[in-house]
């Protein structure tokens, strides 16, 4: 069986590769529904398939806790749960899995909803290029601005999306209409990564002033400039590749960002090449992380540590769920580096027939809020409370758009 799950994996991807995604997508429904593997012997193939909530408080710990690995011997993919079932229905699960998300990554959704009708609000595209290169993005501008200082949103895609989808997909332009924020989606071009992903795990994109980050750092200055918004509440956020792009850039540009938000993304510098990518999305090694503690900038301890907010299913098995909790423990190190103490609380709640979270609130000494998690229990790689109408997306989730941008505007800083 596992040679045939490849022989269908192979399958629609090449078929996604030439162009002829409807019979990828078509081919995915029928191996999901217990479909055979496909005939790969022939050039040609027609796979035409058949087609607010009460919550309990109480002081946890004073620092960050890391969600443990799947218990021994299950896949690094896999849920904690598996661990109890047989071995080979367990290996069996474990590649199914990894075939569907891994088919899932290249072929995207429809997108369904129209990001461009919000109220009177204008949906503007635009392309930025500086000596590091060129990037296309679009721009939200809500109907109520006339030239006041507003906030900036900064919102990063995820792999295989584009700014249309994710706005659709978080509903955060509903929001900056209702608020009165602008938000910006840069474009990953597909000349710097095939899949669209932000190269998050490039050591040439993750330093101050080279390659992305330079890009998206002077892109965001160049919006702040032009339309007159408050340099001190600039935010950043980003899901999967695009959360961990926003923690390169909060790790980087400390001085532009007030605060950012990290949706199923991964800390800084702890992947260098694809492999190690892999390596640090599938397991959420704290060896691999705490080797690369020095690659935090060194200036970045005499500044001011980025709030950070982050949201991550503990069902992902695209990027192990511990890696919100290292993101955390990222800063948390830095803080605890200067002498600062955190003090940790925890709430449980419940979405009214959705997904039960637990949601974790450090404090430093002087009470204010600097970082939240949301673990989301039972929710896989998608957007927390997002549309179900487009990619990527958990509608049964809490709200990670409302929470952001709630904790966004509680957070600013001095112009830069």
């Amino acid at each position: 069986m596992t040679d045939a799950l490849h022989a269908v994996m192979a399958e629609a991807t090449r078929l996604t590769r030439s162009g002829r995604l409807d019979e990828a997508a078509a081919l995915i429904r029928r191996t999901l529904r217990g479909g055979f593997a496909p005939d790969t012997s022939s050039k040609t193939s027609d796979f035409s398939g058949h087609e607010p909530i009460d919550s309990t408080c109480r002081v946890i710990d004073d620092i960050p806790q890391l969600t443990p690995p799947p218990d021994s011997g299950a896949s690094a993919h896999g849920s904690r749960h598996d661990a109890g079932r047989s071995a080979p229905s367990s290996a069996f699960e474990a590649t199914f899995r990894s075939l569907r998300t891994g088919l899932e990554s290249i072929i995207t959704k429809p997108s369904q909803a129209n990001p461009d009708i919000q109220a009177g609000g204008q949906f503007m595209t635009g392309s930025f290029t500086n000596p590091a290169g060129t990037r296309a993005y679009k721009l939200y501008i809500p109907s109520g601005y006339h030239g006041q200082a507003l906030p900036l949103i900064v919102m990063l895609h995820g792999c295989a999306q584009d700014p249309d989808d994710f706005a659709a997909g978080t509903r955060m332009n509903v929001l900056a209409e209702r608020e009165g924020f602008f938000v910006l989606y840069p474009e990953q071009a597909p000349q710097a990564n095939p899949s669209r992903c932000w190269n998050w795990f490039k050591a040439s994109d993750q330093h101050r002033d080279h390659g992305e980050p330079s890009i998206l750092a002077d892109m965001t200055r160049h919006i702040v400039s032009t339309h007159g918004l408050d340099a001190g509440r600039v935010y950043v956020a980003g899901h999967s590749a695009g959360g961990a792009m926003a923690m390169v850039m909060g790790v980087n540009y400390p001085e532009l960002y007030a605060a950012i938000g990290v949706h199923s993304g991964l800390p800084y510098g702890v992947a260098h090449d694809i492999p190690s990518a892999f390596a640090a999305m599938q397991q959420g090694e704290t060896a691999a992380l705490l080797q690369r503690e020095s690659s935090f900038p060194a200036a970045l301890k005499a500044l001011r540590i980025v709030p950070t907010i982050v949201f991550h299913g503990d069902r992902d098995t695209t990027v192990h769920p511990g890696n919100g909790d290292r993101v955390l423990a990222q800063w948390a190190t830095v803080h605890s580096g200067a002498g600062r103490k955190l003090r940790v609380t925890a709430n449980r709640g419940q979405v009214p027939h959705g997904h039960s979270y637990t949601h974790s609130i450090y404090h430093d000494a002087s009470g204010q809020v600097v970082m939240e998690q949301w673990l989301v229990h039972g929710a896989g790689h998608g957007w927390s409370g997002g549309s179900p109408d487009v990619s990527y997306t958990d509608p049964k989730g809490p709200s990670a758009s409302e929470e952001m941008v709630r904790f966004f505007l509680k957070h600013s800083q001095g112009k830069p």
